[in-house]
C-alpha cells in the first residue's frame, strides 16, 4: 500500500510539472499575462468586424512572408533549370576554339591511312629501299667526279671576290672598274657551272643540281659581299668630310684590343669571307652576332637528325614515290585525265611528306649544325609559314635567308629608285621563278617552263588569296598550292624527261 501511494504521488507531481511548463509556454514574448492575452483574443473573436481589427503586427509580417516565398519559389526554379541562352560549341559565335581533340582525331586518322597506303605498297612491290642505289645518282664514272671538282673550283670566284674589295679599299680600283670586275665574276659564277652539267657526259643529274645549289648561294652571298663592302666605303667618305681630323683617327683602345667589333677594312682576310661562305645565311656583316660556345648536345642532336633524316628521305622515294612516278607514265602519255588525275593525288602525299621532312633536315637539323660549329647567333631560319594566310606571307617566312637577301639587296633597292612596290614584288618572284627554273632544268638537261610558270602563278593566286580569302580560308588555300602544286611540277618533270631519254634510247 505505501508502494502504490508513492507512486500516485510522483504521478501527481508530473502532472503538475507538465500543466505548469504548458502554462508557461503560453507566455507572450512582450510579458503580457495569460489573462490578458485570452481577453484580446476573445475580444478580437467575438468582434464582427475581426479583419478591420487585427492586430497591426500580422498586417507587416505578412508581406515578408509573401516576398520570402517568391525568394524560395526563384530558388526552387534555377536549383531546378537546366537550360541557358548560349550557341552551339561549333558555332563561330560562341567563341569556343580549342579543338585539341580533333586536331589529335586528325593525326590518328592521317597516321592510320597512310600506314595503311604503306602497307599496300609494301605488299604490291616488296622493300625496295637500297641505300647502295643513291650512289650512282651522284657519281656515274668513279674516276670523273665532275660535281666535286667544281666544288673546289668555287675557291677561284671566292679570292676574286676578296682582291677586288682589298684594292677598292686602297683606292688602285676605281668604282667603276671593281663593279665591272664582280660584274664578270658573278657572271661566270652563274654560267660556268651550268656549262659543265650541258656538256660534261659524266655529270649526273642529282650531281648537278647539288653543285648548282652550291653555286647559287655562292652567286647571292658575293653580292652581297660587294654590297656591303660598297657601303661601308660609302660612309667612310661621308665620315671623312664630316669629321675632324683627329675624330677620324682610331683611338687607341682600338689598338690595345679593347674593342672587338671589326671595322672595314679591317674585315677584308680570307678568315672572315670564309667564315661569310660557310656560315647559315646570305647576307653579309661586318660583325655576325656570335653565340658563347658550342653546345655539344645540341650539336649531337642535330647531326642525329640529319642522318636520320636523310636515310628516311632516301627510303621514302625509294619505296613510294619512285613506283607511283613509274606508273603514272602510261596515263600522262595517253592523255588519260581521269588516271592521271588520281595518279596527281596519290602522289601528293608522299612528295608532301617528303617535302616536309627535307625543310625540318634542311632549315632546322643542318642550318643548326653549321651555326652551332661556327658560334653563329642569328638561328632565326624560318618562321611560322604555317600559319599564312596569305601567300606572301608563305613566301616571307618559310626561308627567311632568302627573304632577307632579297628584302636587302633587290627589293628595297628597286623602291628607293622610284619603282612601285606591286612592281618591285613582281620583280622579285621573277627572280625566284628564273633560279627555280635554272636549279630543275638545267640538271635535266632540258628547258621546259614548268617551275619558272609555277612561281608566276603565284603572283596571281597570292592576289587572289589576299583579296577573296581570310583566316582559315587562306591558310587552306595555301596548303592546297602547297600540296597539289609540287606533284604537277614533279609529274611534268618526270614525264619530259622520261620521254625524252626513251625516246633517245630507241633511236
Amino acid at each position: 500500500m505505501g508502494a502504490l501511494k508513492g507512486t500516485e504521488a510522483s504521478t501527481r507531481r508530473r502532472r503538475a510539472t507538465l500543466s505548469a511548463g504548458s502554462r508557461a509556454s503560453l507566455l507572450p514574448m512582450n510579458g503580457r499575462s495569460e489573462a490578458a492575452c485570452q481577453s484580446s483574443v476573445t475580444a478580437d473573436i467575438s468582434n464582427g468586424k475581426g479583419k478591420g481589427k487585427r492586430d497591426h503586427s500580422l498586417e507587416t509580417v505578412r508581406p515578408n512572408t509573401t516576398r520570402e516565398k517568391k525568394k524560395r519559389r526563384n530558388d526552387i526554379n534555377e536549383r531546378f533549370s537546366c537550360h541557358n541562352s548560349q550557341e552551339s560549341l561549333l558555332s563561330s559565335a560562341s567563341g569556343y576554339n580549342n579543338y585539341r581533340g580533333i586536331l589529335n582525331w586528325c593525326v590518328i586518322m592521317l597516321v592510320l591511312s597512310n600506314a595503311r597506303l604503306f602497307l599496300e605498297n609494301l605488299l604490291r612491290y616488296g622493300i625496295l629501299v637500297d641505300p647502295f642505289q643513291v650512289v650512282p645518282l651522284f657519281v656515274k664514272d668513279p674516276y670523273s667526279w665532275p660535281a666535286a671538282c667544281l666544288t673546289i673550283v668555287s675557291n677561284v670566284f671566292i679570292l676574286v671576290a676578296l682582291y677586288t674589295e682589298r684594292q677598292l679599299s686602297k683606292g688602285s680600283f676605281s668604282e667603276r672598274v671593281g663593279f665591272l670586275v664582280h660584274f664578270i665574276n658573278m657572271a661566270i659564277v652563274l654560267t660556268f657551272p651550268a656549262a659543265v652539267v650541258l656538256l660534261v657526259p659524266s655529270m649526273t643529274p642529282v650531281g648537278g643540281a647539288f653543285v648548282l645549289g652550291n653555286y647559287t648561294i655562292l652567286l647571292l652571298k658575293l653580292y652581297s659581299y660587294k654590297d656591303v663592302n660598297m657601303w661601308c666605303r660609302e660612309l667612310s667618305t661621308v665620315k671623312a668630310k664630316t669629321l675632324a681630323r683627329s675624330m677620324s683617327c682610331p683611338s687607341a683602345r682600338h689598338f690595345n684590343g679593347g674593342d672587338h667589333k671589326v671595322s672595314y677594312p679591317g674585315n677584308l682576310t680570307i678568315k672572315d669571307i670564309y667564315y661569310f661562305v660557310f656560315a647559315p645565311t646570305l647576307c653579309y656583316e661586318l660583325n655576325f652576332p656570335r653565340s658563347p660556345k658550342i653546345r655539344p648536345a645540341f650539336l649531337l642532336r642535330r647531326l642525329f637528325e640529319m642522318l636520320f633524316f636523310i636515310q628516311v628521305l632516301v627510303g621514302l622515294t625509294q619505296q613510294w614515290m619512285i613506283p607511283i612516278i613509274q606508273s603514272s607514265m602510261k596515263p600522262l602519255q595517253d592523255m588519260d585525265l581521269s588516271r592521271m588525275t588520281e595518279r596527281l593525288l596519290r602522289l601528293a602525299v608522299p612528295n608532301h611528306l617528303l617535302w616536309l621532312i627535307f625543310f625540318y633536315w634542311f632549315f632546322h637539323s643542318s642550318m643548326n649544325v653549321s651555326a652551332e660549329l661556327l658560334r653563329f647567333g642569328d638561328r632565326q631560319f624560318y618562321n611560322d609559314w604555317w600559319n599564312s594566310e596569305t601567300v606572301t606571307y608563305f613566301w616571307s617566312n618559310w626561308n627567311i635567308p632568302v627573304h632577307k637577301w632579297c628584302l636587302r639587296h633587290f627589293y628595297k633597292p628597286l623602291l628607293r629608285r622610284g619603282f612601285s612596290k606591286p612592281f618591285s614584288q613582281s620583280a622579285v618572284f621573277f627572280l625566284s621563278a628564273f633560279f627555280h627554273e635554272y636549279l630543275v632544268s638545267v640538271p635535266l638537261r632540258m628547258f621546259r617552263l614548268w617551275a619558272f610558270t609555277g612561281m608566276m602563278a603565284q603572283l596571281p593566286f597570292a592576289w587572289f588569296v589576299g583579296h577573296f580569302l581570310r583566316g582559315n580560308y587562306g591558310n587552306a588555300a595555301v596548303w592546297i598550292s602547297l600540296i597539289i602544286g609540287q606533284p604537277c611540277a614533279i609529274l611534268m618533270y618526270v614525264h619530259d624527261y622520261y620521254v625524252l631519254n626513251h625516246t633517245q634510247e630507241v633511236g
